[in-house]
C-alpha cells in the first residue's frame, strides 16, 4: 500500500469535514487582506477539521495570487508575523537571570516568529508540502531587492530542512520502464548535459551500461528532488562526448569496473540550500557495490563552471593570464592544434592553481562542483582537456572537465581533512601541474 497517498486520503477527508464546519466558500479570487485574516484565524483555530479545511482554501488562493500580489503577501509574512521585539527581550532577561528550563522554554516560545506555525499549520493542507516548496521558489527571486524577506526565507530553509530530512528520502531507480511522466521531469530537470529528447533518454537509461537513480520524498511521490546518472565503464573517461555517444560501444560484465557520475542534477529550486547530492552520491556507491562486486572506482566527470569566471576576475593583474584570454576569444580556437596545445600548457597550471590554491574568504574552493564533491569526501583525480566542446563548456571552461574519486576506503577521512582545515586532497598529476612560482591571488567575490 502506498503509506503517502493513503496519508492523503486521510487529509482530504479530514478537509471534506472541516469544510461544512466554515461554511460556503465563495469561488471569487481572494485578496491579499483577506488572506492574511484567514492566517489569523488558522493561527488560533483549534478544530482539527476546520484547520485542515481553512489550511486547503488558503492554499488555493494563495496559488491564484498573481506574482505582485505574492510578493505583497512576502511581506507581509516579514512583518506582520516577526517576533515581539518586547516579549524577547523580557524574556531574555529572565533567562539570564534565572537560567531555569521555565525560562528557557519562555524564551524559545517568544523567539519564534509566528509564521513557522502559520508554514506548519497551512502544510496540514493535501499537497502543501508541494505548494510551500513552490512559494519559496518565488520568494528566491525577491531577496536579491528585498533583503528584509530573508528571514521568511530562513524560516522556510529551518521548516523544509527538518521536513526534507533524509530519513524521510526514498532512493529509487530511474529506467526505461519507469512511468512517463517520471521520464518527462529527467528531460525537464537535466541541468548538466541537456536531454535531446526521447531517443537521448533512452541511450541514458536503456543500455546494461547506464544508470539513475533518484531522491524522492512522500509529499512529492511523482517529483524527483534530485537524480545522479551513471555510466559503467571500463575506464576512468576524459570526455563527455565519447560517453554519451549514440555509436558507442555497450560495456557489459565484468568489464564495467569503473562507475562514472556524469551528471547530478537538482530538481526543486524551492529546496535551494537543502543539500540531498551528498546522500545521494555515497547512497549509490554502496548501491552499485553490492550489485556489481567488479566494480573497482567511483569517479565523475564533472564540469568546471567557475573557471573563466575567475581567470576573467585575475585579467589586467597578471600579463600570462591577460594573453590566456585573449587567445579564448579567438572563435574555434580548439581547432586549431597548435592554438589548443599552446593554451593546454598555458590554462592547466592555471587551472590547478585555480583548484589547490585559491580561496573564498571562508577557506573553501572557489568552484561550487569542487567544494561539493570535496566537502562529499572525494579527490581530485584529474584535469581532462577540452573534455567538454559543448558552447556551455567552452564558455565557462574552455573546455575543461574533472575527474573526482570517490574511494570508499578515504571518504570519510577525506571529508573530516576537508572540514576541518579545508584541505584539497588531490592526486600527484594534478598536484605536479603547479607552476612552481604563484603568482598574485586574484579578488574574486565569495558567490564565485
Amino acid at each position: 500500500m502506498n503509506s503517502g497517498g493513503l496519508l492523503q486520503d486521510i487529509l482530504i477527508n479530514v478537509a471534506e469535514r472541516g469544510r461544512s464546519l466554515l461554511g460556503p466558500t465563495s469561488s471569487s479570487k481572494a485578496s491579499v487582506e483577506s488572506i492574511l485574516e484567514q492566517c489569523d484565524t488558522l493561527l488560533t483555530s483549534r478544530g482539527e477539521a476546520s484547520g485542515v479545511a481553512l489550511a486547503r482554501r488558503l492554499v488555493g488562493q494563495l496559488d491564484a495570487l498573481s506574482a505582485d500580489e505574492l510578493l505583497v503577501f512576502f511581506r507581509a509574512l516579514s512583518e506582520r508575523y516577526s517576533p515581539d521585539p518586547e516579549a524577547v527581550g523580557a524574556a531574555a532577561k529572565a533567562y539570564a537571570e534565572a537560567a531555569t528550563p521555565d525560562t528557557l522554554a519562555r524564551l524559545l516560545s517568544v523567539s519564534e516568529p509566528p509564521r513557522q506555525e502559520l508554514f506548519r499549520r497551512l502544510n496540514l493542507a493535501p499537497g502543501a508540502t508541494a505548494a510551500l516548496v513552490a512559494m519559496r521558489r518565488e520568494l528566491i527571486g525577491h531577496l536579491s531587492d528585498e533583503p528584509a524577506l530573508r528571514v521568511v526565507d530562513a524560516d522556510l530553509i529551518h521548516l523544509l530542512t527538518s521536513w526534507f530530512n533524509r530519513g524521510f528520502l526514498v532512493m529509487r531507480r530511474i529506467d526505461w520502464q519507469s512511468p512517463a511522466h517520471i521520464l518527462e521531469k529527467l528531460i525537464e530537470y537535466e541541468a548538466v548535459h541537456q536531454i535531446h529528447g526521447w531517443d537521448d533518454l533512452r541511450r541514458r537509461l536503456a543500455p546494461a551500461d547506464r544508470r539513475c537513480f533518484a531522491f524522492f520524498h512522500p509529499a512529492l511521490p511523482d517529483d524527483p528532488l534530485i537524480f545522479v546518472e551513471v555510466a559503467l565503464t571500463d575506464s576512468i573517461p576524459e570526455n563527455i562526448a565519447g560517453l554519451l555517444s549514440e555509436g558507442r560501444d555497450v560495456v557489459t560484465g565484468s568489464r564495467r569496473t569503473v562507475a562514472v557520475f556524469y551528471s547530478i542534477s537538482n530538481c526543486q529550486a524551492g529546496l535551494k540550500g537543502i543539500s540531498f547530492g551528498n546522500f545521494l552520491i555515497k547512497q549509490v556507491v554502496e548501491d552499485l557495490r553490492q550489485g556489481l562486486p567488479s566494480l573497482k572506482s567511483f569517479v565523475t566527470l564533472s564540469p568546471v563552471p567557475g573557471l573563466l569566471r575567475w581567470l576573467s576576475a585575475t585579467a589586467g593583474a597578471e600579463t600570462p593570464v591577460e594573453a590566456v584570454i585573449q587567445a579564448l576569444k579567438q572563435a574555434d580556437w580548439h581547432r586549431d592544434p597548435g592554438i589548443a596545445d599552446a593554451l593546454k600548457k598555458q590554462l592547466t597550471p592555471l587551472a590547478a592553481r585555480y583548484f589547490l590554491t585559491e580561496k573564498r574568504p571562508d577557506g573553501t574552493p572557489l568552484d561550487p562542483v569542487a567544494r561539493f564533491h570535496l566537502g562529499n569526501g572525494a579527490s581530485l583525480h584529474r584535469l581532462n582537456w577540452l573534455g567538454d566542446l559543448s558552447a556551455k563548456g567552452m564558455r565557462e571552461s574552455a573546455g575543461l572537465m574533472v575527474n573526482y574519486l570517490y574511494d570508499p576506503a578515504s571518504i570519510e577521512a577525506n571529508h573530516e581533512a576537508y572540514a576541518d582545515g579545508g584541505k584539497v586532497v588531490a592526486s600527484r598529476a594534478v598536484r605536479a601541474l603547479l607552476p612552481a612560482q604563484r603568482t598574485k591571488k586574484a579578488k574574486v567575490s565569495p558567490d564565485a
